[in-house]
């Protein structure tokens, strides 16, 4: 991994079998924008394979800790949604729980990352999940990729080492990474605990009222107690003294009575809107500046029980975005689309085929009637009587189309390895820049440039290096230029696109 980089002569990437790969940049989908098709072999192979390559735990997001609670409906979106989850005064019992995404299980909560925020509802439509992190953006916008960028962020295979060479390397040669990479660089990569920091939901989701009507939605989970970062310094001295800092935060903190809450609000987007408008709204590493889709109100949620075994509750805890309630569905963002597949597809491997039948990933309020038989911790069954396939003439559960109220969008076009259509405001540096100019305080850049200082003397590699000037150029000319000079390397100017 050290040394130069590689030369333009290279061979080409092939599937487990040695077939030629056509791109390692985009899926397989029905036109630019249309969704992502099962029979994409090699993306099921990237994502089935980076799923099984760690026992026992999450190959993402391993270490964590979490809390039960309550969920209260306070305002009326009914005009938008028929999710009972989401009516008027609807209450629901909630598992909530946050995690860092690059470390291991054994390791220190602060350093520096991205924070899942996960949520799981326990609703009479059964359970809804919600599977997001404490940033509204990611890093790349098409699955494909992302068993690369989650080697790119963990360790070399040699020294079992994690390497600023790899990491940069990957995030230079991916524009898209930019606006959440500032996150991460920024103050928020380093939350002072996770009761203090807000979460979303990232992708754009699809809800559905009762008249059938189609609505985008993006969701925001605000902290009541406010949000707060701490320094690097503070982090560090953290990681040495208490590896498990946040998690015994939140533990102690409920049991003190002093009960985490967060409100929950949207940002609902028409759905006709979507075609037209300036930004490609199912891009994950694009926000919807709120001028144009405020926030609206739903309701909020508190936490007030910890749980009373960390592994049967939280370990086994299994959050997916395959889980969505009649009324709620998903969009065109090739990242949803594909995590879809590949969350579940992990919880089978990590705690087996029947992972939903452990009571903490069981539906509370909502019965079960499903033609699924055998497979290993199996401990849910029918009665014998009753018949193990549809369809049947023994009374057996039938599917019923007006219950789902499912959502659907327009698509036709030929099956295409593309980038998703641009949209006239599209562009991967942009929402970076504005993020760095016009919400970082002065203190907050001062920040961001010194952890981009170290971050860029850790760096060997001269062509990274550069790259890595190059790329904090495109955010903004005036960072690139202090960055520059603090690493001693020549000034460039920006090259975004």
């Amino acid at each position: 991994m050290k040394g130069e980089t590689m030369s333009n002569t290279r061979p080409p990437t092939t599937t487990q079998a040695g077939n030629p790969v056509a791109s390692d940049d985009h899926s397989l989908t029905v036109g630019p924008d249309g969704p992502t098709v099962l029979h994409d072999r090699y993306l099921v192979e990237k994502l089935a394979q980076f799923n099984r390559e760690r026992v026992p735990e999450r190959v993402v997001h391993a270490k964590g800790g979490g809390a039960f609670g309550e969920f209260t409906v306070t305002n009326d979106v009914s005009a938008y949604t028929c999710a009972k989850v989401f009516q008027p005064g609807a209450k629901s019992e909630v598992l909530v729980r946050f995690s860092s995404v690059a470390g291991e299980l054994g390791s220190p909560d602060t350093w520096r990352d991205v924070r899942g925020f996960a949520i799981k509802f326990y609703t009479a439509d059964g359970n809804y999940d919600i599977v997001g992190n404490n940033t509204p953006v990611f890093f790349i916008r098409d699955a494909i990729k992302f068993p690369d960028f989650i080697h790119s962020q963990k360790r070399l295979p040699g020294s079992g080492l994690r390497d600023a060479d790899m990491q940069w390397d990957f995030w230079t040669l991916s524009p898209e990474s930019a606006h959440q990479v500032t996150y991460l660089m920024g103050d928020r990569g380093l939350p002072t605990n996770w009761r203090e920091m807000n979460g979303y939901g990232s992708h754009t989701f699809q809800w559905i009222n009762a008249a059938g009507q189609r609505f985008w939605v993006k969701y925001h989970f605000i902290a009541r107690q406010g949000t707060s970062n701490m320094d690097a310094d503070t982090a560090e001295k953290i990681a040495g003294a208490n590896a498990d800092y946040y998690r015994q935060d939140l533990f102690d903190a409920i049991e003190r009575g002093e009960f985490p809450a967060w409100d929950v609000k949207v940002q609902v987007m028409p759905y006709e809107d979507a075609k037209t408008y300036r930004i490609n709204p199912f891009d994950v590493t694009k926000v919807w500046p709120h001028g144009d889709y405020p926030l609206i109100d739903v309701g909020w949620w508190v936490l007030n029980r910890n749980p009373k075994n960390f592994f049967a509750e939280i370990e086994q805890a299994a959050f997916s975005p395959a889980n969505m309630v009649p009324g709620t569905d998903a969009s065109p963002d090739k990242m949803l689309m594909a995590r879809i597949f590949a969350y579940p597809d992990a919880q089978r491997y990590r705690i087996g085929a029947n992972y939903q039948q452990i009571p903490v990933n069981a539906p509370h309020a909502a019965p079960v009637h499903s033609y699924t038989q055998d497979g290993a911790g199996r401990h849910q069954f029918a009665d014998p009587s009753l018949p193990v396939y549809a369809p049947n003439s023994f009374s057996g559960p039938a599917a019923d189309p007006t219950a789902a109220h499912e959502g659907s969008w327009e698509v036709d076009g030929q099956l295409v390895r593309a980038a998703a259509t641009l949209h006239a405001d599209d562009c991967d540096f942009g929402q970076a820049g504005a993020l760095y100019r016009d919400v970082f305080r002065e203190d907050a850049k001062a920040r961001l440039l010194a952890t981009l200082t170290g971050q860029g003397q850790a760096i060997t590699v001269d062509d990274i290096r550069a790259r890595f000037v190059q790329y904090w150029t495109n955010v903004d000319q005036g960072l690139g230029n202090q960055l520059a000079e603090a690493l001693g390397l020549p000034q460039t100017t920006p090259n975004a696109r």
